[in-house]
């Protein structure tokens, strides 16, 4: 480790690490041994990566609840992920993590069965990636976050969603109700930042819109909806595809026109979208190209190439005049078909234990 990571690691200054590790000058006794301590840390991680083995694999560890929902964009992330990999001569290997359990990605680094990891959602304190960065693991995110040491690719989501609600304002909606998963999400609280910033360069009150956050499932959809409509909000803006495939399912089961009744828009598009007329407003993002950007960036560096530490993707904003696309959702089913194949290589094939 250099003398400005164990500072930072601390928080004290170089000078102050300098005299501890040269035993010169003055210097509290716990401080010195705190630096000490760190120090010694960094050389065994660095003997550690030093004498570690290669392996070309990579990590990939998805969220938990990848399982419970649709994951279009996972899918498509992981697809990404797995074809830019292959192409490079590594394989993948597949595991889940969530906020209090990161077993699973210990195991695959302190086994020494990966060479780098790449994660595919960041919270807002994450411990996977605390965990990854403070052992200088090499490890990429489709995401954004707070560690230099971190490999990160990433769209503008706040930018997108002040660019998407202020298309709508536009359009002459003032009232809106704003539904995402989880504000411990770091996308999450992107898009909501977007949101309210869009808000306040067109003059328009925050306090006068709703917000839901993290009860956006089936049981509760019903109430949600009844509030909706009767504090007359006049357009929906969902967090993601799979938010908003619900939303609008049940707008429509109970028989609200739509845009007619309410607008409704998303935040991020998938082909779950594409069966709705009229089209639903959404937020493109090209997914597959994050997850093989991601993991190019992180092999380049495990092969000590020049590499990119952060890289801003594009983003399309669909209107409403989008044409349905009956390709589409067979493309959806392969990459569902393709999604349990990996699954299934990863967790049943010796060659990937």
């Amino acid at each position: 480790m250099t003398l400005e990571e164990i500072a930072k690691e601390i928080g004290v200054s170089k000078s102050t690490v300098s005299r501890a590790l040269s035993g010169k000058g003055r210097i509290g006794e716990k401080t010195r041994n705190r630096i000490l301590e760190v120090a010694k840390r960094g050389e065994e991680r660095e003997e550690m990566a030093r004498t570690r083995t290669v392996t070309h694999n990579i990590g990939v560890v998805l969220p938990s609840d990848v399982y419970y929902g649709s994951g279009v964009y996972f899918q498509n992330c992981l697809l990404g992920v797995c074809e830019s990999a292959s192409m490079l001569g590594y394989n993948v290997l597949i595991t889940t993590s969530n906020a209090h359990d990161i077993s699973e990605l210990q195991s695959l680094v302190e086994s020494n069965r990966v060479d780098g990891m790449l994660l595919t959602r960041a919270l807002e304190d994450d411990r996977a990636l605390q965990y990854l960065s403070q052992a200088n693991f090499p490890t990429a995110l489709t995401g954004t976050c707070r560690y230099d040491n971190i490999i990160q690719v990433d769209t503008d989501n706040e930018g997108a969603a002040e660019k998407m609600t202020t298309l709508l304002i536009g359009k002459g909606f003032r009232r809106f109700a704003f539904l995402v998963k989880d504000m411990s999400y770091n996308v999450d609280r992107k898009r909501h930042e977007g949101f309210c910033r869009a808000l306040i360069k067109n003059g328009i009150s925050e306090k006068d819109q709703l917000f839901y956050n993290g009860s956006i499932r089936m049981e509760f959809l019903d109430a949600i909806i009844e509030n909706i409509i009767s504090k007359k909000v006049e357009c929906i803006i969902c967090g993601d595809d799979e938010i908003c495939t619900m939303v609008m399912s049940r707008l429509q089961a109970e028989g609200y026109r739509i845009p007619k009744d309410v607008a409704i828009a998303s935040l991020y598009n998938s082909t779950n979208l594409d069966c709705y007329s009229p089209a639903v407003t959404a937020v493109s993002v090209a997914a597959s190209q994050m997850g093989g950007t991601a993991v190019r960036q992180l092999i380049q560096r495990l092969r000590g190439e020049n590499y990119e530490k952060k890289t801003m993707l594009d983003y399309d904003i669909l209107s409403e005049n989008r044409q349905t696309n009956v390709a589409g959702r067979t493309e959806q089913w392969n990459f569902r078909r393709e999604w349990i194949y990996l699954l299934y290589r990863s967790w049943k094939m010796p060659e990937y234990r």
